[in-house]
């Protein structure tokens, strides 16, 4: 095929997961229910926790922000896979392809950047607890998640801008269920040096590095727990901190898994299923880990939902079992 500019008419294909026809509607029905409980989980997350007074605090507000970020990640591809298997289409537009690409690189990037956001703030809570709100008010979390959405958002609109540049065949097929980036890159027809370096440099610098910093935040989370004399205050400090912690390694072992995964097979079929771990399974759990291992979200739910709250007497009676 001749390399040319893709114009407003041009159109890709995106393979998804399976060419057989009788698994269609297994692969709709699946995908249609993870995508609403995601929906429905961390949206009934952020009613909860803003009808509460008592969790308008820095670390449910962050909460709530990634929750919020979560619902627009798996909106940014699923949706779009469900309507290509309802009307047995493949076909995504160019512009539908450079949209995508833009947002799910930002609300990727917001997730890394909002996953370093809490672990800081677990940091300060832990560390410095006695002048806690003092650092963590309103102002400078405010001014964490805007500076969040400012980089991912630069980030993103470079990402696509580099993705312009490039000249591609007529027909082209995507092995995988959305636009991915690495994919589009590599069915370039035009040269791609500076796109690949752009996309590098951009995942050591926007993904190492919050990950070295969480790593560094949580280092001296456990260096301060270990200087706790007793063991009901090291559980207390470790409980606050251990649904980020899941969270976390949920987020980053499976973007590990998938990259890993698709260096070893060499396998684009092989990275699409990979990659439903981390673009759809990572923001459908969030909400249960955080409402499974924290009281207060389970309380907040509860009379979210007009149910009795459980009563704190109950709660410390069943700590005392062995």
């Amino acid at each position: 095929m001749e390399p040319g500019n893709l114009t407003g008419d041009s159109e890709f294909l995106l393979l998804g997961f399976s060419e057989e026809v009788e698994l269609q509607p297994l692969v709709f029905g699946l995908f249609l229910s993870m995508y609403l409980i995601t929906v429905f989980g961390n949206l009934l997350l952020i009613l909860a926790v803003s009808s509460d007074s008592h969790l308008h605090t820095p670390m449910y507000f962050f909460l709530t922000n990634l929750s919020f970020v979560d619902i627009c990640f798996t909106s940014t591809t699923v949706p779009k896979m469900l309507w290509n298997i309802q009307t047995q289409s493949k076909v995504i537009t160019y512009e539908g392809c450079i949209s995508q690409i833009y947002f799910f690189i930002l609300f990727a990037g917001l997730d890394v950047l909002l996953l370093t956001v809490m672990a800081y703030d677990r940091f300060e809570a832990i560390c410095h607890p006695l002048h806690y709100m003092i650092i963590m008010n309103p102002q400078l979390c405010g001014q964490l998640v805007l500076m969040s959405w400012i980089i991912s958002i630069l980030h993103s609109l470079l990402e696509s801008l580099m993705v312009l540049r490039l000249s591609f065949c007529t027909k082209l097929e995507i092995p995988h269920f959305f636009c991915e980036l690495n994919q589009m890159i590599q069915l370039a027809c035009s040269d791609t040096f500076l796109n690949n370096m752009v996309m590098y440099f951009a995942a050591v610098l926007l993904a190492g590095g919050p990950f070295v910093g969480i790593l560094f935040s949580y280092s001296k989370i456990v260096s301060s727990i270990h200087r706790i004399s007793s063991a009901q205050g090291k559980y207390k400090a470790f409980s606050t901190c251990a649904s980020h912690l899941s969270v976390v390694s949920l987020f980053y072992c499976t973007i590990l898994g998938v990259y890993l995964s698709s260096a070893a097979t060499q396998s684009s079929h092989s990275s699409a299923v990979a990659s439903v771990m981390y673009t759809v399974v990572t923001p459908l759990m969030n909400p249960f880990i955080y409402s499974l291992r924290n009281r207060d979200i389970k309380e907040a739910l509860m009379r979210f939902s007009g149910m009795p709250a459980l009563k704190r007497p109950i709660v410390l009676g069943l700590k005392k079992c062995p």
